[in-house]
């Protein structure tokens, strides 16, 4: 009995142990299955540090999305959440991604560097995997997206272990151990059917491997796009090509058809090319425009200077209709011009010719003149219908019927020009092959040779021991000349190698030298060879082409012209041409002189120089050159005029025009002098430099000027334009070397803006105005610059290969319905020096048309661009002619 109750106490300790045990059991099985069925998962924490760049972007190395390896990683995700983030990123993300694709594109091609440490060019991650909380997903999201369109390198977004932070690319491993078990194989193949149809809707726009763009672009866009020659584009488009790699060779050939070219683009590697018609690079370029294209052709306020407007010409009379009212009222129709110009009106246009290279064949001219030919100075055909040469009808201008369409040979042995300032003093002997005037005039230090070079002491018949000495003893003799300030622009009649023009440049002063094409051989060619500007004319039967009252000085040194013979008639243009109050220089020996003929000569200037009322203001011997001047003054009044006893030399009629100047005969007569404070002449122009930019005192507000502006606006909006087109454009843009250039034609100037632009470099400009043009030249004038007045449909008044670089702002557009443009290129060619510049402004249809003209002259196309129909042509002329004779000449 002793024993049972202690056995009862063990009995009943080991009962409540074995139900402790049972309920601890219990307790952990319930835990157990509380834990193994619990679906509460923290979510993923991410933080910006997560979100590296990715600088391996290159255009070059792209593959097509399919290829792309594209890891998705959902972290520790159950299915309901991937569910749901992939719902989210199927809507927004996916459209999100190509439009970052497409910013991609644009900004520069998408050209990135790779960073060092990231991942391999064929691989990227996609960001669609990444979403942080609902909010900050779409911050972020947005961010990034706004950082694509603004030029920033493109994100890659790289997934962190849930834990660590982990980047995913190096630790693929761990990140695949921490997904929950509940994804399964369908919610994967879901996923990847997901990103599969995003790759396919992104590859719309992808790039491929060999560079080119396969945006949404118009194929018959496309096929226009490669038509050879064309370079017209959609309104609103831009086009800026090179052509550096189209080139001739050596001997001038022409570059081959077809020949790639390369898009200006500073930021875009050489080796992407996209198509100019893809909407993408438009929306860029509208956006962020190139300065070339910007300043070449400005938008919105600016647009106006880039057309006249055909309404606003009325107001404005051109030179072709003063000079044709001025013939009929002189009863003095010329029917031989008439019908050259009907012929001219038939036969505009541009025209190809079948055969040949580009469709156009040239030959060389087969004329007597040879290198030196002018056609209208040497046709031959006409000087033989002449029947008096006494008044150098034989020297004026006579063009042939049909426009010349040959071009002209260089001669044996040229090469490119010696530079300025050192051409003023010795040019190449092979370029200007000509030794007479050496001999006939060596003694006077015209010029002499010296081996491969003629050399050009400066000297001159009146100046023997120098040309500078000579300019400083004129203003000594009369201080008003004031060179540089007062006196801008000079007329220097027979001017001979043009050494007095030539060293006035060293006084700020410009000088119009013209001569003859005479005996003294290739005197105004020498001129144009050392730099110096001279056109080839004559004081004959006609007016001479400028306009009336806008050279501040004329000079004339022993000029060969008989100024005292048939009443006066050839003073008589000199005293249209004057400025009221400006000077006449007259340095020849009647002056000084006591020999019969110089008498008899002297007198009889006197008496005429008297009945014009100019004043005989000195008389001034040069002790150093044995020379003397004398300098009249021409009357700022009428009042002389008025008193005179006899009415001769006549006043002109008050409805005879003196600005009509194209063709018109000579008039023994002169024009009262402007008294009106605001009419052109009544003042002298402002002194120089100001002038070069002030608007003229009698340009009026009331006037509606050529672009449609008030006048004085009008000429201020002109020159700010090309002030900033130079700079932008032609300095700084298209890769010109101006240390080579010096002798430069504007040859559609209106208000000399693109003269008054290149101011500051080493070069001079001759402002054509041509005579179906607002007649501006007087403008032109007034500022303190200098031209001529011309009709492009025929041959200019130089020799050929006397210019660097030729300037045409719409002048073929301006020709194309009144002659034949090809014979304009033509004359381009034959002007413009081998190495020259053309640098042509058109509608963009012209300059296609005419690129192929170029071409066939096997000049280097060296840089085009065009916007809104507008076009812009840089071209160099090469050495290359052609070795067939013509049989026209």
């Amino acid at each position: 009995m002793g024993k049972n109750p202690r056995g009862s106490k063990r009995s009943s300790s080991s009962s409540c142990s074995t139900v402790s045990v049972i309920v601890f059991v219990a307790f952990c099985l319930v835990g157990l299955w509380m834990y193994s069925s619990s679906s509460v998962i923290p979510l993923q924490k991410f933080s910006s540090s997560s979100i590296k760049t990715s600088s391996k972007f290159r255009s070059e190395q792209r593959t097509p999305l399919k290829d792309r390896v594209f890891e998705d990683n959902p972290g520790d995700l159950p299915d309901d959440l991937v569910k749901q983030e992939d719902d989210k990123i199927s809507d927004s993300d996916k459209n999100n991604e190509n439009y970052q694709r497409i910013s991609d594109q644009l900004n520069e091609g998408g050209m990135r560097e790779r960073r060092d440490g990231e991942e391999d060019a064929g691989t990227m991650v996609d960001r669609s995997a990444v979403q942080k909380d609902d909010d900050d997903g779409t911050k972020l999201e947005n961010e990034n997206v706004i950082e694509n369109v603004q030029g920033e390198d493109r994100q890659s977004v790289d997934q962190e272990d849930g834990d660590k932070g982990t980047n995913q690319s190096s630790d693929g491993d761990d990140s695949e151990k921490g997904l929950s078990q509940s994804v399964g194989r369908d919610e994967a193949e879901k996923e990847q059917s997901q990103l599969s149809e995003g790759e396919s809707h992104r590859e719309e726009i992808e790039i491929n491997g060999n560079g080119d763009q396969e945006s949404h672009v118009d194929e018959n866009v496309l096929q226009n796009e490669d038509q050879s020659g064309s370079h017209s584009t959609e309104e609103g488009e831009e086009k800026i090509t090179t052509h550096s790699d189209e080139k001739g060779d050596g001997d001038g050939s022409p570059a081959t058809e077809g020949q790639e070219e390369e898009k200006v683009d500073d930021q875009q590697s050489p080796d992407t090319v996209a198509s100019p018609e893809d909407e993408s690079r438009k929306q860029e370029n509208d956006e962020k425009e190139t300065s070339l294209s910007g300043e070449s052709f400005p938008d919105g306020a600016q647009s106006e200077i880039l057309n006249e407007t055909k309404a606003d010409q009325g107001s404005w009379a051109t030179q072709a209709d003063q000079s044709e009212n001025e013939k009929e009222r002189q009863n003095i129709r010329s029917s031989e011009k008439d019908e050259s110009s009907e012929i001219s009106k038939s036969e505009g246009g541009i025209k190809e010719e079948t055969g040949g290279a580009y469709g156009y064949t040239w030959e060389l001219c087969n004329a007597t003149a040879g290198p030196d030919y002018i056609p209208c100075l040497d046709n031959e055909a006409f000087l033989k219908t002449l029947h008096t040469r006494g008044h150098f009808e034989h020297r004026e201008r006579h063009c042939p019927e049909e426009s010349t369409t040959c071009l002209v040979p260089l001669p044996k042995g040229y090469r490119r020009p010696i530079g300025w300032p050192k051409s003023r003093d010795r040019i190449w002997y092979n370029n200007v092959p000509h030794t007479q005037l050496a001999v006939v005039k060596g003694h006077q230090n015209w010029l002499k040779v010296s081996g491969e070079h003629l050399i050009f002491p400066g000297g001159g018949t009146q100046f023997i021991h120098g040309a500078l000495h000579y300019i400083d003893f004129i203003q000594k003799s009369q201080p008003q000349v004031a060179w540089g300030k007062r006196t801008r622009v000079i007329l220097d009649v027979g001017c001979g190698v043009a050494s007095f023009g030539g060293y006035l440049f060293e006084r700020d002063v410009l000088a119009m030298s013209f001569a003859p094409k005479d005996e003294h051989e290739a005197q105004v060619q020498f001129a144009l060879e050392r730099g110096i500007p001279a056109i080839s004319a004559v004081m004959g039967t006609k007016r001479l082409p400028f306009p009336s009252m806008v050279f501040d000085v004329v000079h004339c040194a022993r000029c060969r012209v008989p100024w005292h013979a048939e009443g006066g008639n050839l003073l008589l243009e000199l005293n249209r041409l004057l400025r009221p109050g400006g000077f006449f220089v007259w340095s020849a020996t009647p002056v000084y002189q006591k020999l019969k003929e110089d008498v008899e000569i002297w007198k009889a200037m006197t008496s005429l120089t008297k009945s014009m009322c100019w004043e005989l203001v000195i008389i001034k011997k040069d002790k150093l050159n044995g020379v003397g001047a004398a300098v009249y003054r021409k009357p700022t009044t009428n009042e002389c005029y008025d008193k005179r006893k006899h009415n001769s030399p006549a006043l002109c009629d008050v409805k005879d025009d003196p600005n009509a100047a194209w063709y018109v005969p000579l008039r023994p007569c002169m024009h009262r002098v402007p008294v009106d404070h605001m009419e052109r002449g009544s003042q002298w122009p402002k002194e120089w430099p100001q002038r070069l930019y002030t608007p003229p005192y009698w340009l009026n507000s009331s006037q509606v000027g050529v672009y449609g502006k008030p006048a004085p606006e009008d000429f201020e909006k002109d020159y700010e334009h090309w002030k900033r087109i130079v700079k932008t454009s032609y300095i700084d843009g298209m890769g010109i070397d101006w240390s080579t250039v010096r002798n430069v034609m504007d040859m559609r100037a209106v208000y000399g803006g693109f003269a008054a632009a290149l101011r500051d470099l080493k070069v001079w400009v001759m402002n054509v105005v041509a005579i179906d043009s607002p007649d501006t030249l007087p403008i032109i004038y007034e500022r303190g610059l200098f031209g001529i007045y011309h009709d492009w449909c025929e041959s200019f008044s130089t020799y050929p290969r006397t210019y660097d670089l030729l300037h045409a702002d719409h002048l073929f557009s301006s020709l194309k319905n009144r002659c034949d443009v090809v014979a304009a290129m033509a004359e381009v060619d034959r002007i413009l020096r081998p190495g020259g510049k053309l640098i042509m402004r058109d509608e963009s249809s012209i300059v296609s048309q005419l690129e192929s003209v170029i071409k066939s002259l096997h000049w280097e196309i060296r840089f085009t661009f065009s916007k809104n129909q507008e076009g812009i042509l840089l071209a160099e002329k090469t050495f290359w002619r052609p070795t067939k004779l013509s049989s026209d000449n």
